[in-house]
Protein backbone atom coordinates (compact mmCIF):
# COMPACT_ATOMS: atom_id res chain seq x y z
CA UNK A 1 0.00 0.00 0.00
CA UNK A 2 1.27 3.47 -0.56
CA UNK A 3 0.82 6.17 1.77
CA UNK A 4 1.10 9.73 1.91
CA UNK A 5 1.38 11.38 5.08
CA UNK A 6 0.31 15.20 5.04
CA UNK A 7 2.43 16.68 8.01
CA UNK A 8 5.06 13.59 7.82
CA UNK A 9 7.90 15.35 8.88
CA UNK A 10 6.02 16.61 12.11
CA UNK A 11 6.29 15.17 15.76
CA UNK A 12 3.06 12.48 14.93
CA UNK A 13 4.21 12.32 11.39
CA UNK A 14 7.50 11.30 11.92
CA UNK A 15 7.03 8.45 14.73
CA UNK A 16 4.25 7.35 11.69
CA UNK A 17 6.72 7.48 9.00
CA UNK A 18 9.02 5.16 10.76
CA UNK A 19 5.95 2.71 11.59
CA UNK A 20 5.09 2.37 8.26
CA UNK A 21 8.36 1.96 7.03
CA UNK A 22 9.54 -0.62 9.23
CA UNK A 23 6.05 -2.53 8.37
CA UNK A 24 6.77 -2.90 4.43
CA UNK A 25 4.38 0.34 3.66
CA UNK A 26 5.61 2.23 0.87
CA UNK A 27 5.09 5.74 2.58
CA UNK A 28 5.97 9.09 1.48
CA UNK A 29 5.77 12.54 3.69
CA UNK A 30 4.53 15.52 2.31
CA UNK A 31 5.40 18.73 4.93
CA UNK A 32 5.69 22.19 4.31
CA UNK A 33 8.92 22.38 7.53
CA UNK A 34 6.83 25.25 9.56
CA UNK A 35 6.96 23.27 12.21
CA UNK A 36 8.32 19.38 11.37
CA UNK A 37 11.68 19.03 10.39
CA UNK A 38 13.88 16.72 7.99
CA UNK A 39 15.49 15.40 10.54
CA UNK A 40 12.92 14.33 12.16
CA UNK A 41 12.36 11.45 9.43
CA UNK A 42 14.38 8.28 9.01
CA UNK A 43 16.34 7.63 6.99
CA UNK A 44 16.08 7.31 3.32
CA UNK A 45 12.19 8.56 4.20
CA UNK A 46 10.94 10.46 0.35
CA UNK A 47 9.64 13.88 1.64
CA UNK A 48 7.93 15.92 -0.84
CA UNK A 49 8.01 19.83 0.63
CA UNK A 50 5.24 21.52 0.08
CA UNK A 51 2.05 23.13 1.98
CA UNK A 52 -1.38 21.71 1.82
CA UNK A 53 -2.39 25.38 0.52
CA UNK A 54 -0.49 24.96 -2.69
CA UNK A 55 -2.08 24.85 -6.24
CA UNK A 56 0.29 22.08 -7.08
CA UNK A 57 -1.13 19.63 -4.30
CA UNK A 58 -3.66 17.76 -5.99
CA UNK A 59 -1.47 16.97 -9.29
CA UNK A 60 0.84 16.14 -6.49
CA UNK A 61 -1.07 13.25 -5.23
CA UNK A 62 -2.51 12.12 -8.57
CA UNK A 63 1.15 11.74 -9.73
CA UNK A 64 2.12 10.09 -6.89
CA UNK A 65 -1.01 7.01 -7.14
CA UNK A 66 -1.50 7.10 -3.54
CA UNK A 67 -3.49 3.96 -2.35
CA UNK A 68 -4.47 6.31 0.98
CA UNK A 69 -3.74 9.42 2.60
CA UNK A 70 -3.11 10.12 6.09
CA UNK A 71 -3.78 14.04 7.14
CA UNK A 72 -1.83 15.23 10.26
CA UNK A 73 -0.92 18.69 8.96
CA UNK A 74 -2.26 21.69 10.44
CA UNK A 75 -2.31 24.09 13.52
CA UNK A 76 -2.47 22.38 17.12
CA UNK A 77 -2.28 25.26 19.29
CA UNK A 78 -5.82 25.92 21.16
CA UNK A 79 -4.34 29.41 21.63
CA UNK A 80 -3.74 30.21 18.98
CA UNK A 81 -7.26 29.59 17.16
CA UNK A 82 -8.51 31.68 20.16
CA UNK A 83 -6.38 34.45 19.01
CA UNK A 84 -6.71 34.30 15.30
CA UNK A 85 -9.56 31.66 14.63
CA UNK A 86 -9.11 32.89 10.67
CA UNK A 87 -5.76 31.48 10.15
CA UNK A 88 -6.83 28.69 12.33
CA UNK A 89 -9.95 27.92 9.96
CA UNK A 90 -7.50 27.96 6.64
CA UNK A 91 -5.14 26.42 7.94
CA UNK A 92 -7.22 22.86 9.08
CA UNK A 93 -10.55 23.52 7.04
CA UNK A 94 -9.65 24.89 3.94
CA UNK A 95 -6.58 23.16 3.82
CA UNK A 96 -7.92 19.81 4.78
CA UNK A 97 -10.54 20.82 1.98
CA UNK A 98 -8.05 20.93 -0.23
CA UNK A 99 -6.41 17.32 0.70
CA UNK A 100 -10.15 16.00 0.27
CA UNK A 101 -10.16 17.60 -3.38
CA UNK A 102 -6.51 16.02 -4.50
CA UNK A 103 -7.84 12.73 -2.52
CA UNK A 104 -10.79 12.94 -4.83
CA UNK A 105 -9.54 13.56 -8.05
CA UNK A 106 -6.57 11.33 -7.69
CA UNK A 107 -8.85 8.78 -6.94
CA UNK A 108 -7.39 7.49 -3.58
CA UNK A 109 -9.38 4.90 -1.79
CA UNK A 110 -9.38 6.38 1.56
CA UNK A 111 -8.57 9.01 3.81
CA UNK A 112 -7.66 8.79 7.74
CA UNK A 113 -7.87 12.30 9.54
CA UNK A 114 -6.41 13.13 13.02
CA UNK A 115 -9.10 14.91 15.15
CA UNK A 116 -9.18 15.34 18.51
CA UNK A 117 -10.65 14.71 22.10
CA UNK A 118 -10.93 18.76 22.03
CA UNK A 119 -13.99 17.70 19.88
CA UNK A 120 -15.96 16.92 22.99
CA UNK A 121 -15.61 20.31 24.71
CA UNK A 122 -16.13 20.01 28.82
CA UNK A 123 -17.51 16.65 29.69
CA UNK A 124 -18.89 15.97 33.24
CA UNK A 125 -16.30 13.50 35.15
CA UNK A 126 -19.75 11.30 35.84
CA UNK A 127 -19.62 11.07 32.04
CA UNK A 128 -16.20 10.25 31.55
CA UNK A 129 -15.12 8.35 29.88
CA UNK A 130 -16.08 9.82 26.61
CA UNK A 131 -17.49 7.47 23.96
CA UNK A 132 -17.86 8.34 20.30
CA UNK A 133 -21.45 8.69 19.71
CA UNK A 134 -21.52 12.00 22.73
CA UNK A 135 -22.65 15.00 21.37
CA UNK A 136 -19.22 16.87 20.39
CA UNK A 137 -19.37 20.47 21.79
CA UNK A 138 -15.73 21.75 21.29
CA UNK A 139 -14.74 24.83 23.78
CA UNK A 140 -12.05 26.62 21.17
CA UNK A 141 -12.15 27.14 17.20
CA UNK A 142 -8.99 24.69 17.28
CA UNK A 143 -11.91 21.80 18.39
CA UNK A 144 -14.52 23.05 16.22
CA UNK A 145 -12.23 23.11 13.06
CA UNK A 146 -11.54 19.56 13.32
CA UNK A 147 -15.51 18.86 13.92
CA UNK A 148 -16.04 20.73 11.18
CA UNK A 149 -13.66 18.35 8.64
CA UNK A 150 -15.35 15.28 10.08
CA UNK A 151 -18.67 16.59 8.78
CA UNK A 152 -16.70 17.24 5.46
CA UNK A 153 -15.14 13.79 4.94
CA UNK A 154 -18.88 12.43 5.94
CA UNK A 155 -19.95 14.39 3.05
CA UNK A 156 -17.13 13.47 0.78
CA UNK A 157 -18.18 10.21 1.56
CA UNK A 158 -21.55 10.11 0.64
CA UNK A 159 -20.95 12.45 -2.26
CA UNK A 160 -18.11 11.26 -3.92
CA UNK A 161 -17.57 7.69 -2.42
CA UNK A 162 -14.62 8.98 -0.92
CA UNK A 163 -14.03 6.32 2.33
CA UNK A 164 -12.66 7.75 5.31
CA UNK A 165 -11.07 6.93 9.32
CA UNK A 166 -11.46 9.83 11.86
CA UNK A 167 -9.41 9.23 14.84
CA UNK A 168 -9.71 11.15 18.21
CA UNK A 169 -6.44 11.74 19.90
CA UNK A 170 -6.26 12.04 23.41
CA UNK A 171 -3.42 13.98 24.55
CA UNK A 172 -0.58 12.67 22.33
CA UNK A 173 3.20 13.31 23.53
CA UNK A 174 7.00 11.40 23.41
CA UNK A 175 9.85 12.28 21.24
CA UNK A 176 10.31 15.25 18.72
CA UNK A 177 7.33 17.10 20.21
CA UNK A 178 7.42 20.82 19.94
CA UNK A 179 6.19 23.12 22.85
CA UNK A 180 2.99 23.36 21.40
CA UNK A 181 -0.08 21.90 20.33
CA UNK A 182 -2.55 20.24 22.40
CA UNK A 183 -0.41 17.49 24.40
CA UNK A 184 2.68 19.67 24.61
CA UNK A 185 2.36 20.09 28.86
CA UNK A 186 4.55 17.07 28.87
CA UNK A 187 7.19 18.66 25.95
CA UNK A 188 7.38 21.23 27.67
CA UNK A 189 7.87 20.16 31.34
CA UNK A 190 10.43 17.50 29.97
CA UNK A 191 12.32 20.19 28.22
CA UNK A 192 12.19 22.15 31.21
CA UNK A 193 13.21 19.53 33.45
CA UNK A 194 16.04 18.51 31.35
CA UNK A 195 17.32 22.10 31.39
CA UNK A 196 16.79 22.58 34.77
CA UNK A 197 14.38 25.30 34.55
CA UNK A 198 10.92 25.36 36.65
CA UNK A 199 7.54 24.29 35.30
CA UNK A 200 4.00 26.22 35.43
CA UNK A 201 0.63 24.66 35.83
CA UNK A 202 -1.66 26.78 34.77
CA UNK A 203 -4.92 26.17 36.77
CA UNK A 204 -5.35 23.83 40.25
CA UNK A 205 -3.07 20.87 38.73
CA UNK A 206 -6.15 18.14 39.27
CA UNK A 207 -7.01 18.78 35.52
CA UNK A 208 -6.28 15.38 33.95
CA UNK A 209 -5.99 14.57 30.63
CA UNK A 210 -5.74 10.80 28.69
CA UNK A 211 -1.75 10.95 27.80
CA UNK A 212 -0.85 8.52 25.07
CA UNK A 213 2.10 7.92 23.84
CA UNK A 214 3.38 8.13 19.73
CA UNK A 215 4.85 5.56 18.74
CA UNK A 216 0.46 4.25 19.78
CA UNK A 217 -0.78 6.61 17.69
CA UNK A 218 1.33 5.26 14.81
CA UNK A 219 0.37 1.74 15.34
CA UNK A 220 -3.84 3.19 15.91
CA UNK A 221 -3.06 4.89 12.42
CA UNK A 222 -1.77 1.59 10.72
CA UNK A 223 -4.69 -0.44 12.08
CA UNK A 224 -6.80 2.38 10.72
CA UNK A 225 -5.16 1.79 6.94
CA UNK A 226 -6.54 -1.96 6.90
CA UNK A 227 -9.65 -2.39 8.66
CA UNK A 228 -13.17 -2.59 6.71
CA UNK A 229 -14.65 -0.89 9.17
CA UNK A 230 -14.66 2.43 7.42
CA UNK A 231 -16.40 5.82 7.51
CA UNK A 232 -16.67 6.38 11.57
CA UNK A 233 -14.83 7.61 14.09
CA UNK A 234 -12.73 6.11 16.68
CA UNK A 235 -10.74 7.03 19.74
CA UNK A 236 -7.58 6.59 20.28
CA UNK A 237 -6.58 6.95 23.76
CA UNK A 238 -5.67 5.04 27.06
CA UNK A 239 -8.66 5.44 29.06
CA UNK A 240 -6.75 6.57 31.75
CA UNK A 241 -7.07 10.44 33.23
CA UNK A 242 -3.33 11.86 34.70
CA UNK A 243 -3.91 14.71 36.67
CA UNK A 244 -0.80 17.25 36.17
CA UNK A 245 0.39 16.90 39.76
CA UNK A 246 0.24 13.20 39.07
CA UNK A 247 2.26 13.39 35.52
CA UNK A 248 4.78 15.89 37.84
CA UNK A 249 5.17 13.25 40.68
CA UNK A 250 6.14 10.52 37.66
CA UNK A 251 8.24 12.94 35.66
CA UNK A 252 9.81 13.37 39.03
CA UNK A 253 10.93 9.37 39.07
CA UNK A 254 11.70 9.55 35.49
CA UNK A 255 14.11 12.54 36.19
CA UNK A 256 15.31 11.44 39.57
CA UNK A 257 15.14 14.57 41.31
CA UNK A 258 11.75 16.15 43.21
CA UNK A 259 10.22 18.71 40.90
CA UNK A 260 8.24 21.24 42.29
CA UNK A 261 6.24 23.54 39.78
CA UNK A 262 4.78 26.86 39.80
CA UNK A 263 1.17 27.46 40.12
CA UNK A 264 -0.58 30.00 37.34
CA UNK A 265 -4.28 30.82 36.48
CA UNK A 266 -5.94 28.38 33.97
CA UNK A 267 -6.54 29.36 30.21
CA UNK A 268 -9.38 30.26 28.54
CA UNK A 269 -9.96 27.27 26.52
CA UNK A 270 -8.66 24.64 28.32
CA UNK A 271 -10.60 21.19 29.08
CA UNK A 272 -10.84 20.23 32.74
CA UNK A 273 -11.11 16.65 32.98
CA UNK A 274 -10.16 14.64 30.10
CA UNK A 275 -10.46 10.39 29.30
CA UNK A 276 -11.58 9.10 26.25
CA UNK A 277 -13.30 5.52 25.89
CA UNK A 278 -10.65 2.98 23.23
CA UNK A 279 -13.66 0.27 23.64
CA UNK A 280 -14.60 0.72 19.81
CA UNK A 281 -11.01 0.78 18.54
CA UNK A 282 -9.85 -2.15 20.64
CA UNK A 283 -13.66 -3.77 18.78
CA UNK A 284 -12.89 -1.94 15.29
CA UNK A 285 -9.82 -1.56 14.50
CA UNK A 286 -8.11 -4.04 16.83
CA UNK A 287 -5.98 -1.73 18.18
CA UNK A 288 -4.48 -1.25 21.97
CA UNK A 289 -2.08 0.90 23.85
CA UNK A 290 0.89 -0.23 24.68
CA UNK A 291 2.99 1.86 26.05
CA UNK A 292 2.79 2.88 29.75
CA UNK A 293 2.87 6.60 30.92
CA UNK A 294 6.23 6.29 33.14
CA UNK A 295 8.35 4.08 30.32
CA UNK A 296 6.77 7.28 27.82
CA UNK A 297 7.99 9.44 29.45
CA UNK A 298 11.27 8.06 30.08
CA UNK A 299 12.01 8.14 26.56
CA UNK A 300 10.43 11.38 26.15
CA UNK A 301 12.37 12.40 28.82
CA UNK A 302 15.62 10.79 27.34
CA UNK A 303 15.31 12.68 23.83
CA UNK A 304 15.03 15.77 25.66
CA UNK A 305 18.07 15.30 27.63
CA UNK A 306 19.66 14.56 24.78
CA UNK A 307 18.10 16.68 22.31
Amino acid sequence: MKVLVTGGAGFIGSHLMEYLLKNGYEAVALDNLSVGKRENLPEGAELIEMDILDEGLAAKVISGQFDAIVHLAGQTMVNKSIDDPAFDAQQNVLGSIRVLEAARQAGVERVIFASTAAAYGNVPESDLPIKESRKLAPMAFYGLSKVSVEKYLDLYQKLYDLDYVVLRFANVYGERQGDGGEGGVISIFAQRVADGEDITIFGDGEQTRDFVYAGDIAAGIGAALKTTAVNAAYNLSTQTQTSLRELVSVLSNVAGRKIIPKYAAERPGDIYKSMLSNGRARRGLGWKPEVPLEEGLRRTFAYFAHA
